[in-house]
This record gives structure tokens, C-alpha cells and sequence, in this order.
């Protein structure tokens, strides 16, 4: 039995394990235990003088166990943290997560939505959403086929690779900054990335990845400019992310990569990050 103060008992594993981790990521010092009185998961304190600090942390945490931040914080650490089934496949929980990031989810329903349709033979979406040539859409004035590209995916590696990080990076900045910026993040990254790719190759090309690395972009350098803000991504993850980058360019891969697109998105995400950075008193610290 452990010498040291109990925080808090629970009776699911997953609970505890998120607390601990959330607490070491505020610098308080706590460990999971696996048996506390009638609990069989528990959270010890490994230093009395952050009591009160920890305790807050911990009624807040039960107040609200599913907010992104908790997760976020596993992730940053590099932990993984399981999800009992329950959980994972509550419908409740899926509709709650939609709705407290609406702009994301909307985003990533047009995404899965177009590429079922079109899976099924039904490929008018992705004629309405592909980009014409500069001329063209001067002379037909249709302006959405800017950002139509970033909607359209072509295999299912494609997309589940595109909305797995639309749903992390896109999440996280809605959740810090509002709807209206990360809309805007989305429009200027679009836009900018498939005119980029629209210029070097031509009209046959579609995905979100553009916007995906201007996310990457915009979290990775806020998490160097403005570290308090909580945004952040692993070093393993950026260097990952740009060795793909690179490997796009020396033409290795059986698959063609929009490799204007992702650089353009990753340049554009980063100057965003420099402007959030600069209007700083706008935003929470």
C-alpha cells in the first residue's frame, strides 16, 4: 500500500491513467495505483505541498472527464491511453464530440460523405468541386472550386489519412481559438494550396492534406512561439510529417503527391501562426 496521499479513486483503469497524465503535464507529481479501498484504480499525490493545486485539477476532471484536453495531454506524453469499448462506441459520446467542434465536423462529414458517394458511382460532388484553370473560373465566376479540391479524396488511405489529422490538429485549434479562426485558417490554407498545385500541375489533383499541413504548421510553430497556449506536437510527429514532405518531391512512392499543396499548406499554416502570434491579445493565454 502506497505511503503517499490518495488524490482521487476510481473505478475504471482509463479515468485514473488520464488524470495522472494531465497532472504531470501541469509539473504536479502523480502516480497510478491499481488498488485503493474499494476502488481498484487510484491516483496518488507524490508531493503534499501541490494538494490544493492537484485537487482543483481533479474536481474539474470529474466535472467534465471527456474534455479534448485530458486525451491531449496522454498524447503529447506519448502515452496511450485505452478506451473501454463502452466508451469508444457510445453514440452519445461520438454526437457529443461533433457538436463541441462544429466547424471540424462539418469539414470532416463533407469529406467521408463525398468520398461514399462517389465510392457508390455517384461523382457529381466531385465534378461541382474540382478546380478549373485560372481562365475559367474567371470566366465562369464558380470562386468555390478554390476550395473544392480540399473536400475531394480518391482512395481510402487518402482520406482516413487526411481526417484522422483534420480531427486532432483542426480540434485543437477550434477548441482554443473558435470556429471563426479555424475557418479562416482552412479558407487561406485551401485557397493558397490547390492555386500552388493548380499552377505546377494542373487540374487533376484533390485532398485535404494542403490544409492538413497548414494545421501542422500553424500547431507546430504556435507551440514554439506562444508555449503556454497548450498547442503542441511531438518532434518525432513534425519529423515525420517532413520526411514525407520530402519523399513526395524525390518521386519514390507508387502514389502521386500534391507536393505544391502540402508545401504551400505547411508555409501558410506557419505565417498564421506568426499572425495569431502577433494579435496574441485577442486570444487566451
Amino acid at each position: 500500500m502506497t505511503q503517499h496521499p490518495v488524490l482521487m479513486a476510481f473505478t475504471q483503469e482509463r479515468s485514473a491513467r488520464l488524470l495522472v497524465n494531465y497532472l504531470q503535464s501541469q509539473h504536479i507529481g502523480a502516480q497510478y495505483v491499481s488498488q485503493v479501498g474499494d476502488h481498484t484504480h487510484g491516483v496518488v499525490l507524490l508531493d503534499e505541498d501541490q494538494e490544493q493545486q492537484a485537487q482543483n485539477i481533479a474536481n474539474e476532471f470529474v466535472s467534465n472527464p471527456d474534455d479534448h484536453k485530458y486525451q491531449q495531454a496522454a498524447w503529447d506524453a506519448g502515452k496511450t491511453v485505452k478506451l473501454s469499448p463502452v466508451s469508444y462506441f457510445s453514440a452519445h459520446q461520438l454526437f457529443t464530440s461533433l457538436k463541441e467542434v462544429p466547424v471540424t465536423s462539418v469539414v470532416l462529414i463533407l469529406c467521408i460523405t463525398i468520398y461514399l458517394l462517389a465510392a457508390i458511382g455517384i461523382h457529381q460532388p466531385y465534378e461541382f468541386l474540382s478546380i478549373q484553370p485560372l481562365a475559367e473560373l474567371f470566366n465562369d465566376q464558380q470562386w468555390w472550386r478554390l476550395v473544392g479540391p480540399a473536400l475531394i479524396h480518391f482512395s481510402v488511405l487518402h482520406i482516413v489519412f487526411n481526417v484522422l489529422w483534420w480531427w486532432m490538429l483542426g480540434g485543437q485549434i477550434e477548441r482554443k481559438f473558435g470556429k471563426a479562426t479555424l475557418v479562416a485558417l482552412f479558407m487561406i490554407s485551401a485557397i493558397l494550396s490547390n492555386v500552388g498545385q493548380l499552377l505546377v500541375s494542373g487540374v487533376n489533383f484533390g485532398g485535404l492534406s494542403g490544409v492538413v499541413y497548414a494545421l501542422v504548421g500553424c500547431v507546430w510553430w504556435l507551440g514554439w512561439l506562444r508555449p503556454k497556449w497548450g498547442l503542441s506536437l511531438p518532434k518525432p510527429l513534425i519529423g515525420f510529417l517532413l520526411v514525407w514532405l520530402v519523399i513526395g518531391y524525390a518521386d519514390i512512392l507508387w502514389v502521386s503527391m500534391a507536393n505544391t499543396a502540402h508545401t504551400v499548406g505547411l508555409l501558410s499554416g506557419c505565417l498564421f501562426a506568426v499572425l495569431l502570434d502577433k494579435i496574441a491579445k485577442y486570444y487566451p493565454k
